[in-house]
């Protein structure tokens, strides 16, 4: 259900699309955008929506109800909320107006970046640069044309939104847990360091000196990865390398690089790159 008081400025903006395959194709696709230059009694409530809502404040305040929770939107910052539960935004009651912009977006790349975003249930609201206005305005003239490089741009404005709110959202967790960030970084440059051998997780617990879970959690959150992945595309990389710079056996280079089996490195090598070893050589030796 939704309900609102849409007390606007004529100025405001409010546009809607319908995302075609295109689109939908896409990580990132917007179905509703808009300005709003919102006075006092500006008002939403809503149950439900199948969504996430990205907000960036610019003047005025504004407030976001949900989960017993009251959050500030304040000027420079942004937020990004999953409509899939209940919720009550509108001008702050102390503030005279609330002007912002706004994206109803979905996609695969929206959910992952909003997971990162939002640690835990009630969103972030994060400081971002004044830039962002700027991707904003690029959007919504792009909104209503639904050609096919309007819905590829489209998308690659909503990635770069969420990339400053996302990168806002590290930094700060940064600078509160600068050593756990600081411990991931000495581990993945030992993984560098030591791709070639039979690595294990306990030499890397034993070097952090933290838990087995709670390491695990905190390589996930600042390297975006698990460490036996972050191996293997290591071990893939230099493959990349040695394939495409010397003429070394297939096997002897997934041997170099620590793989134990030739079988074994062409399925690792061939379900990360998409090719097998020896049609990426192929394909390297052509591009030369």
């Amino acid at each position: 259900m939704l309900t609102y008081n849409l007390d606007i400025a004529g100025h405001s903006q409010w546009l809607h699309t319908t995302p075609g395959p295109a689109a939908l194709s896409q990580p990132y696709y917007v179905t509703e955008a808009g300005i709003f230059y919102a006075g006092k009694q500006f008002l939403t409530s809503r149950t439900h929506k199948d969504s996430y809502l990205i907000f960036y404040t610019f003047s005025g305040e504004g407030f976001l109800a949900l989960e017993g929770t009251q959050l500030r939107l304040t000027p420079g910052t942004a937020l990004v909320l999953d409509c899939r539960q209940p919720q009550r935004y509108g001008c702050a009651p102390e503030a005279d107006h609330w002007h912002h912009c706004w994206i109803h977006a979905d996609g695969c790349g929206v959910a992952a970046l909003a997971g990162i975003i939002n640690a835990g249930a009630v969103p972030a609201v994060l400081p971002v640069p004044d830039t962002i206005r700027d991707v904003f305005d690029s959007l919504l003239r792009r909104v209503s044309r639904e050609t096919a490089d309007a819905v590829l741009a489209s998308s690659l404005d909503i990635h770069r939104i969420l990339q400053y709110i996302a990168s806002s959202g590290l930094r700060k967790q940064a600078g509160a847990n600068r050593s756990h960030q600081e411990l991931m970084e000495i581990a993945a440059d030992y993984i560098r360091d030591h791709y070639t051998e039979d690595l294990h997780i306990e030499a890397l617990l034993s070097i952090t000196n933290v838990s087995r879970s709670y390491f695990l959690r905190l390589f996930q959150k600042y390297m975006g990865t698990t460490p036996y992945n972050f191996l293997l595309r290591t071990r893939i990389t230099r493959a990349k390398e040695l394939l495409e710079m010397t003429d070394l056996p297939i096997a002897l280079v997934g041997e170099q690089v620590g793989f134990r089996g030739e079988t074994n490195f062409s399925a690792r090598f061939s379900a990360i790159a998409g090719v097998t070893p020896g049609q990426y050589r192929k394909q390297a030796i052509g591009n030369r």
